[in-house]
């Protein structure tokens, strides 16, 4: 930054009889992090339109303020110091607290305008690039956890094998079935994630037609059949003949298989599940609802991110790779509409997908 404005200086003299801090106010406008500069005594002289969203008080020019009052930091402090004093360079990260916690990559360097002596900041605003650092971090994490699980059990299984076990005709059914379930497990865990990914990075396209709805839930009442049974879980089935909803067929049916197997899973035994349908001016909101134990309050915004379980024990135990929602969360989305769930802890839980009628 400081050789672009060293080569800038003499240039603006020769064709213009703009000042240097002119011409130093004109570059700072037109980049996009935020750029402050300082006197000889800290005061800031000028500034850019980003700088004065990210760090003005009250509505008040950065102008005119000394550094220690607008940053009370004392690495942005000295940090300027230095470049006055020293006419050294600095990089150092800090936190700003205003509304949220935001955090920045400072560099700050000495300037030379009209044979003065100033201080030039950029400030980089990292908040976001550590927020999908740490999303990142806990992806990974999570993957391995889920994936290590499954592969524990395999690889206990095939030593038992080893060990003799494969003799045995009582035992050693049990232990190749226990290698396929968790096999399966993985298998459908790494196509979640594909599936994610797929969706998240926009190579997922939704081809919108007419869809009767019933007639989806139908088949997926079917398809769901058997483990509804094994739990002696009832499906009801609300949505009357003629209701048509504005979406793709195949992701659709993927949201709310999804949404159903989720509710007969987390269902206590005898209860009930149902779907349902009802229109707004502009929406046709899909509601699935069961009777189980419900979610607490303070989970009910977090159920939608990848890998958040209410109850981790429970979950791992029911079996599931903890993207379905996730999945149904980023596929409403896609068709310009949300998902959403409201819960009674005890009495069950209801979730909602949204999709905007055809205009």
């Amino acid at each position: 930054m400081r050789n672009l404005l060293d080569l800038v200086k003499p240039a603006s003299r020769a064709r213009t009889s703009m000042s240097s801090k002119d011409v130093t106010l004109k570059i700072l406008q037109a980049m996009r992090e935020s750029a402050i500069v300082a006197d000889k005594d800290t005061y800031i002289i000028c500034s850019n339109s980003v700088a004065y969203e990210e760090f003005a008080r009250f509505g008040k020019p950065l102008e005119n303020f000394r550094i220690s009052e607008v940053f009370r930091d004392i690495l942005v402090h000295e940090s300027f110091c230095k470049a006055l004093e020293k006419g050294e360079s600095s990089e150092i990260n800090f936190e700003f607290f205003s509304n949220e916690r935001r955090t920045y990559k400072v560099f700050v360097s000495p300037l030379e305008m009209d044979d003065e002596k100033y201080a030039i900041g950029i400030f980089y605003n990292v908040t976001r690039l550590e927020r999908l650092e740490k999303i990142r971090q806990e992806f990974l994490e999570n993957v391995s956890h889920e994936l290590r699980t499954p592969l524990t059990s395999i690889l206990a299984s095939v030593e038992t094998l080893e060990s003799g076990a494969i003799e045995d005709p009582v035992n050693n059914r049990k232990f190749l079935s226990v290698i396929r379930k968790n096999a399966e497990r993985m298998h459908h865990l790494i196509d979640d994630i594909l599936e994610l990914s797929s969706i998240e990075s926009g190579r997922i396209r939704v081809h919108f037609q007419e869809v009767v709805l019933r007639k989806v839930v139908c088949g997926i009442f079917t398809d769901l059949a058997r483990k509804a049974k094994d739990k002696r879980v009832r499906l009801k089935n609300n949505i009357p003949e003629n209701v048509c909803v504005f979406a793709d067929a195949v992701r659709l049916e993927q949201m709310l298989t999804n949404l159903i197997d989720n509710a007969i899973k987390f269902n206590r035994e005898g209860g009930l599940v149902e779907v349902s349908h009802r229109q707004t001016e502009t929406s046709d909101i899909i509601s699935v609802s069961d009777t189980g134990e419900g979610i607490p309050p303070e989970h009910l915004s977090r159920i939608f991110e990848r890998f958040y379980r209410v109850d981790k024990a429970r979950s791992r135990k029911i079996g599931g790779t903890g993207l379905g929602l996730a999945i149904v969360k980023h596929l409403a989305k896609l068709h310009g509409g949300e998902v959403r769930a409201s819960s009674i802890p005890g009495k069950g839980s209801t979730f909602f997908i949204e999709l905007p009628k055809r205009q």
